[in-house]
């Protein structure tokens, strides 16, 4: 039985060097001992329902361990030899052939991410990425562009779904994409593990059945937003503005939109705008301060619904004016331009909690070929991330610098969580 995850935190910026670095490990106190021990037996109360057996739920346990481990590589030889066992036989069978399902587990997963991060003005940010892989029996893999290595690679593309609000970001939610060269061939399927009822689906789709899952579930989001990939489909779009589901989608500049009754490029927009009407704006904070971009927004034609507007959202670079940026906005009325430009600098959220799942939890480690087995790794490693993320906001957990052990500073661990609680100090 694994009582508590020996963790120790990495500050973001340190994981998007692109040099890999080893943290050294840090001795924890017995208050740090103590607090963490407490979440991580919360950890396992919520996912105890999932597994019929509880060597199952055990092994689910120690798996989650290895992934919070300073173990180099945390595939299931890395992970066993981690965890002190003598093969790894147990997290394959775990992996592969245990009675549990993922998507049950995904389900428990939002529910603890809302419980302690929740916020009203939270965000649902969508991106994909790219697992490099080998060889052509993993279950999606095909010669297709990945965002990760920037070109085309043999590899598998994974969409995700991000929370992100005031309090935290992680993932909670993910699809693994079929290309048609995949969901054409049946027989390959099956040979997979994949449902002989899925059917191809682009990314965007994926992403709706994802963001559908989630509202229907009763998550609440201020705004979805993604890049282009998303902004320029049209079906996810009008899927959205029929739920009243407000957005700041990326878009092309050759796509065109609705100003009027005329459709017209957005590049012919862009070039008709006034100098003097460009405001500059913080889309956020960023590792290096304010991130400070130029902005303006046009009207588009209305939705149907006077209540609701739609805009065209145009951000370019300070340092080069030609560095252009579109936005698709779909919002209430009396929303401001300053509220579209946050939403849009939500963006990075996603990229940032995709980077930390594979920097810090072995998302990208695994080594299983079936389409069970990506779904059980990769909710095993957002489940892994999110307990990061909630033991950040809840305990104030110092992360560990890149070298050295971590300096304490400011209130406890102990204090902030009585404050989180409202509960006295003695």
């Amino acid at each position: 039985m694994v009582s508590y995850a020996s963790v120790w935190l990495l500050p973001t910026e340190n994981l998007m060097l692109s040099e890999p670095s080893q943290p050294s490990p840090v001795e924890l106190d017995l208050l740090d001992v103590q607090m963490w021990k407490l979440y991580w037996t919360e950890i396992e109360r919520r996912i105890r329902p999932v597994f019929a057996r509880s060597d199952a739920l055990n092994r689910a346990m120690s798996y989650l361990a290895g992934l919070l481990s300073p173990a180099e590589r945390k595939n299931s030889w890395q992970l066993a030899e981690q965890s002190g066992h003598p093969n790894p036989y147990g997290f394959q069978h775990l992996l592969g052939r245990a009675d549990w399902n993922p998507d049950v587990l995904r389900e428990r997963l939002r529910t603890y991410v809302t419980d302690y991060l929740a916020d009203p003005d939270a965000v649902g940010v969508i991106d994909e990425t790219g697992f490099l892989k080998k060889g052509r029996q993993s279950a999606g893999v095909a010669r297709q562009y990945s965002g990760t290595a920037g070109k085309i690679e043999n590899c598998q593309i994974g969409v995700f779904l991000a929370y992100a609000s005031l309090h935290g970001h992680t993932l909670v939610d993910r699809e693994l994409y079929l290309p048609k060269e995949w969901t054409d061939d049946r027989k390959r399927c099956q040979i997979a593990g994949i449902p002989d009822d899925r059917a191809f689906a682009t990314k965007p789709a994926l992403a709706r059945h994802m963001l559908q899952r989630a509202l229907d579930a009763g998550l609440s989001l201020a705004y979805v937003t993604g890049d282009s990939v998303y902004g320029d489909d049209h079906a996810l779009r009008g899927w959205l503005e029929e739920r009243k589901q407000a957005y700041v989608l990326g878009r092309s500049c050759d796509e065109y939109v609705w100003i009027g009754a005329q459709q017209r490029p957005i590049a012919s927009v862009l070039a008709e705008l006034e100098e003097q009407d460009w405001m500059r704006l913080s889309a956020g904070v960023g590792s290096k301060g304010e991130r400070l971009y130029e902005w303006q927004q046009v009207l588009l034609h209305p939705p149907a619904d006077r209540a609701w507007r739609r805009w065209l959202l145009l951000r370019r670079s300070l340092s080069d004016p030609s560095e252009v940026a579109a936005y698709t906005v779909f919002a209430p009325a009396h929303t401001t331009l300053t509220a579209h430009v946050q939403t849009a600098g939500k963006r990075w959220t996603v990229e940032e909690s995709i980077q930390a799942g594979k920097g810090e939890v072995g998302m990208d480690h695994y080594e299983v070929r079936s389409w069970t087995g990506w779904y059980r790794h990769i909710t095993l490693s957002m489940w892994a991330q999110a307990f990061l993320a909630v033991i950040r906001e809840e305990t104030g957990a110092q992360t560990a610098p890149k070298k050295g052990l971590p300096v304490k500073v400011g209130v406890s661990s102990l204090a902030r969580f009585k404050a989180r609680r409202n509960l006295q100090s003695s």
